[in-house]
């Protein structure tokens, strides 16, 4: 079997992790470059035991990246999950915590050039239209990814890498509150249809039975829950103008609690068939919105964090995420400015990765689901990268 080699970086970004790639180094062709993605992550089997992916969807995502046309961006940054099992790709939605080595990675491809001890990249995301400004360390022309900042999920600290969101609400659905209504009722159950960095519907745990402080584990093997949360996502969806979301992973699903450990509110969020582990950076933006817009599902499980702009600290399974959201509450509802959040990234590995020449769908066809994805990881580590990739942070 002959193979082609893409070259590619591998990173953590925030709590997820996965291949970075130049987009003109991938098929133009949607159909095609799907098939290119499932092979490199391994997508049809659990453990993704053929592929770079690591069996959660947290760690079957792809970045791919190019220099940005619009003059206001310095990088288009392009975004696909991909499927652990059932052999899909989902172009539709972004995600925030990939995007926090968007930066490092641009950097890091020749894409931006550094600038002094800290590099501004300005960031388009090509799926929702979003503008981030990510704020990088550098030192001596290079990424510094050792630090002493730390966000819960990840272990040990790295480099603080600051996101700036801009032009967030209604960047799916074109509205914040994309139903008209700041709560409505599906199948009994109370929701808040909201659209900021990513289109959610966003329930009380208490109203499923749920206390809100389970673990991904116990909410996982709970799919008395899912049956009834599914259906209820999918007709939201429609009502906010998406359309047939069965076969999407937006519009995400998150649940609310009264906080426990300290925080502004308590939540879980969901991907949507399973719980993340930590807290999604984008969905943390839409969760901080629902919390600060009076009359939403979230009123009266919280004391309202004071001042402009306001920090909105969310418990989820591993820790806290701290959302800045510099916001105001007029005649015409809530309006947010920006939200701002803090993260960190790691250069994990570079080299190629292959995926074989024959793609999947020109194979002979056969009944039962078949191993169709074969690629090697090639790495080429120098003293300064061993160094640098291996070391405690």
């Amino acid at each position: 079997m002959t193979q082609t080699a893409i070259p590619f970086h591998f990173f953590r970004g925030g709590t997820s992790r996965g291949p970075y790639f130049n987009r003109a180094d991938l098929p133009e062709d949607r159909a095609t470059l799907a098939e290119v993605l499932l092979a490199v992550l391994g997508s049809g089997h659990p453990l993704n035991i053929d592929g770079l992916g690591g069996g959660a969807a947290v760690t079957t995502k792809v970045a791919m990246l190019s220099a940005s046309a619009d003059p206001e961006a310095d990088v288009d940054y392009f975004f696909a999950q991909v499927s652990v099992l059932d052999r899909t790709v989902d172009f539709k939605p972004t995600c925030g915590n990939i995007l926090s080595a968007v930066g490092p990675a641009a950097i890091e491809m020749g894409l931006v050039a550094p600038t002094g001890h800290e590099t501004r990249v300005r960031v388009l995301s090509t799926n929702t239209g979003a503008r981030i400004e990510a704020v990088v360390q550098t030192t001596g022309g290079r990424v510094k990814y050792e630090g002493t900042a730390a966000i819960d999920g990840v272990p040990g600290t790295a480099a603080p890498i600051y996101l700036n969101f801009m032009d967030v609400v209604g960047s799916t659905c074109g509205a914040l509150l994309p139903t008209g209504n700041l709560r409505d009722v599906i199948d009994g159950i109370e929701l808040t249809c909201m659209d900021v960095a990513m289109p959610m519907v966003i329930a009380r745990a208490s109203d499923f039975g749920l206390s809100g402080a389970e673990t991904p584990e116990e909410l996982d093997a709970n799919r008395t829950f899912y049956d009834r949360m599914e259906p209820i996502r999918i007709e939201a969806g429609k009502r906010m103008g998406m359309g047939d979301v069965s076969g999407s992973v937006t519009p995400k699903f998150g649940i609310l609690a009264a906080p426990r450990q300290g925080g502004t509110v308590t939540a879980r969020y969901f991907m949507p068939r399973n719980c993340h582990p930590t807290m999604a950076v984008t969905g943390s933006q839409c969760l901080a919105s629902c919390v600060l817009t009076p009359g939403t599902v979230a009123s009266g499980l919280f004391t309202a964090p004071q001042g402009v702009p306001a920090v909105v600290a969310i418990e989820h399974p591993s820790g806290t995420i701290d959302v800045t959201v510099d916001y105001q509450n007029g005649p015409d509802g809530f309006a947010l400015r920006s939200a701002g959040l803090l993260r960190t990234a790691r250069l994990l590995a570079r080299g190629e990765v292959f995926v074989p020449d024959t793609m999947p769908n020109q194979q002979r066809p056969c009944k039962k689901p078949c191993r169709r994805d074969v690629f090697i990881v090639k790495i080429a580590l120098d003293t300064y990268c061993i160094q640098l990739y291996t070391s405690e942070y």
